[in-house]
């Protein structure tokens, strides 16, 4: 037996091992599983190029809780080490085992599907034991070796009985990481990190249920026998070629993700890159809700087939984070930490090949099937609009397949908006004017109004659709949108002609002395116009500008400073050609003018939805009044 000291740049690495290695300190068992599969993807590997001359076989990982003694076993039949090999790999730190490995045979290794990691997750393990073992037999023709330490820098080595090949990691589990040693958290752990394993791992055994044979009884029992509890699924189905799989495989891998989902995906997306990095995994489009902050976290990081995590902000473009599936790349780290994605080149593109192939996904849906791209529309735009938002490519991409809807259940795309628009909608002064509505019901009297005249009216109703249209906007020359209920239809859209009014200066200036008497200025600018005689007496509008404005502060990173605090303000335009209006300025009493006032507000109010509570109850008791 040979004693010695762990060659360590600190004293003593251990606490800060315990301490700042890993946040979690569950993300041990993740660890040793990774290497252990390394050992074993290694044999694979040196076995096929013919320099391990062995029996590959169907070898697996072996996770054994031994409570009694305190102990949890981690197994593999993989590569094994040499006494040599330990004091190397173990001892030296600054060594890693699986990059040196990649270093010698980088050009057939490619593939291999090995991690990188042998190192300092092996480490991670005197976060939650005492004491640590390995008892280990390398592949070539050598003892087995038995290496202990306690979590000091000392360490013993000595020879092993070990007749099989591979690896045998024994914790000695602390008295504060007890946890460890039931079975159901370390299934859970299993099936947290490791579901998707590209090794086989048994965690105790099942109950299986055969066949009954062809002579038994009716009331026989059926035999059982005792089978591996295997917990992973080794070959997942982004691990295949989108070639060998059809839709119902798609579905029910979908099904393996998200257990408790039980709406179908609209469609998937399948990754598939090798060059300038590497890249597989499986996006999938869920009905989305125009909530934009309750859908997120749901995509998972692998590397190698090893879970990550689930937050990957910083690796998928933000937009798409509401969208689920998978994605593994050897080329992200096993930690990941908020400065490595931003500062990585290969992180960034990622993110920019993720973005291309969903656009490229989406046209191609578009173009195949468009009436199925519109039937799906209303459960996908969130993302797509989020994405034209804040990502400038997808933006230019997204041209081809952005739809807006019109009230009508009409689906164009922007230059087909443009063309059916374009002689109706455009003003005086050269510009098109793009309508629309945010709620068909609440707006319902201005959209009639505006199919009256011949125009089309939008249905935009996503809670970005103020940062939308005014990205829209920006992007496109002499084209503005505005909301059916921001003002009068000739002020929206203003034409060369001008509509004469029927009161004289004298009845406006008479009009406006009662309305200001009676309409609540702190509420409402009132303006007289003169409108069509079958418009409405009294509207009640928002000004654009202002309205928009609000929304966007409401909804972040748009709007100015504080708008979102501002109280509403309205605009109540009053129709001087109206035959009410004609009959409130000719009214003799001052009593019946604010009685015809107050109830032709409220009218223009309940339209808008603005009539509730104590108000509410008045009018309606009022209008029973008027019609005894």
């Amino acid at each position: 037996m040979t004693t010695g000291n762990i060659n360590v740049s600190v004293e003593n690495i251990f606490p800060l091992i315990k301490k700042f290695l890993y946040s979690d300190h569950e993300i041990f068992l993740r660890e040793l599983i990774s290497n252990a599969t390394d050992a074993t993807l290694k044999l694979k590997h040196l076995s096929n190029i013919g320099e391990a001359q062995v029996d590959y076989g169907d070898p697996m990982i072996e996770i054994k809780i031994d409570k009694e003694n305190n102990k949890l076993h981690i197994t593999d039949q993989g590569i094994g080490m040499t006494a040599e090999e330990v004091k190397k790999y173990i001892n030296e730190v600054a060594f890693s085992g699986a990059e040196e490995f990649l270093e010698k045979y980088k050009d057939s290794a490619k593939d291999s599907g090995i991690i990188g990691h042998f190192g300092l997750g092996f480490y991670s393990a005197f976060m939650v034991a005492d004491k640590v073992e390995i008892i280990t037999k390398s592949y070539k023709d050598e003892p087995a070796a038995h290496w202990s330490c306690d979590g000091s820098p000392q360490y013993a080595l000595e020879k092993a009985d070990k007749k099989d090949r591979g690896t045998e990691i024994i914790l000695h589990i602390n008295e504060d990481s007890k946890e460890f040693l039931e079975d159901n958290k370390i299934a859970e752990l299993l099936n947290k990190y490791n579901k998707f394993n590209a090794i086989p791992i048994k965690f105790g055994t099942r109950t299986e249920t055969l066949p009954k044979p062809e002579d038994a009884k009716e009331d026989d029992p059926a035999p059982t026998k005792e089978v591996d509890n295997i917990i992973n699924n080794t070959q997942p189905a982004w691990t295949k070629q989108p070639a060998d799989l059809e839709d119902e495989d798609y579905k029910t891998f979908y099904r393996e993700l998200y257990p408790m989902q039980f709406e179908e995906p609209l469609f998937n997306i399948h990754l598939n890159v090798d060059y300038p990095f590497n890249l597989t995994g499986i996006l999938y489009f869920p009905k989305l809700s125009n909530d934009i902050n309750l859908q997120k976290d749901k995509i998972q990081l692998y590397q190698n087939q090893v879970f990550v995590t689930d937050n990957v902000e910083g690796i998928v473009p933000e937009f798409l984070t509401m969208l689920k599936g998978v994605i593994d790349s050897p080329d992200i780290p096993l930690n990941v930490s908020r400065s490595y994605l931003q500062a990585d080149g290969n992180v960034k593109k990622i993110s920019s090949y993720i973005t291309r192939k969903v656009a490229d996904k989406l046209a191609s849906l578009f173009n195949n099937n468009r009436e199925d791209f519109e039937q799906k529309w209303n459960d996908i735009k969130i993302v797509i609009e989020y994405g034209m938002l804040s990502e400038e490519k997808f933006f230019d991409k997204a041209q081809k397949f952005a739809l807006y809807p019109t009230v009508d259940g009409d689906y164009l795309t922007l230059e087909e908006l443009k063309e059916k628009i374009k002689d109706n909608h455009t003003d005086k002064d050269g510009n098109t004017v793009v309508l629309y509505a945010s709620n068909k019901d609440i707006q319902h009297s201005y959209i009639a109004e505006a199919k009256e005249r011949g125009y089309e009216v939008l249905l935009l109703d996503s809670p970005i659709v103020s940062h939308l249209i005014q990205k829209l906007e920006t992007s496109n020359e002499k084209f503005t949108f505005a909301r059916v209920d921001a003002d009068s239809l000739d002020n929206l859209i203003k034409k060369d002609e001008e509509k004469i009014s029927r009161l004289s200066d004298e009845e406006k200036e008479k009009l406006n002395t009662v309305l200001e008497e009676v309409v609540p200025k702190e509420k409402y600018t009132v303006k007289l116009e003169a409108l069509d005689s079958a418009a409405s007496p009294f509207v009640i509008t928002q000004p654009e500008f202002m309205r928009r404005m609000k929304e966007m502060s409401a909804t972040g990173g748009g709007g100015m400073f504080g708008m979102g605090n501002m109280p509403e303000m309205y605009n109540l335009v009053v129709n001087t050609n109206h035959d009410l209006i004609s009959q409130i300025v000719s009214t003799k009493t001052k009593a019946k003018q604010e009685r015809l006032i107050k109830q032709s507000l409220d009218l223009a109010r309940l339209s808008q939805g603005l009539l509730q509570g104590e108000e509410l109850t008045n009018f309606i008791k009022r209008s029973y009044d008027m019609i005894k």
